[in-house]
């Protein structure tokens, strides 16, 4: 089980991009969240198995405008048992 941490640069906001991780999140059996920053960026905790967070991140990346992507490790939440979106925009 492996905890991402990933900040996302880019046009990432107003363009249905919490949404859009949400659903393919789902699809992946993936727990985590996402939100819009102040910034502009949208940030996201993504949990799984490394290869369905490679390939959430390549879809996401497919999909939007992404400059560059933020990527650190974070400590797994074993208790964590959905995928949710957080805010109302950005």
């Amino acid at each position: 089980m492996t905890r991402l941490r990933c900040v996302f640069h880019g046009h990432v906001q107003h363009v249905g991009f919490r949404y859009t991780a949400y659903y393919f999140a789902r699809q992946l059996y993936i727990t985590g969240w996402v939100d819009n920053r102040s910034d502009g960026t949208v940030e996201m905790e993504a949990q799984g198995s490394p290869l369905m967070l490679q390939k959430l991140l390549s879809k996401l990346k497919g999909q939007f405008e992404i400059d560059h992507v933020e990527v650190e490790k974070q400590p797994p939440r074993p208790e964590e048992r959905r995928f949710s979106v957080r805010g109302y925009g950005g």
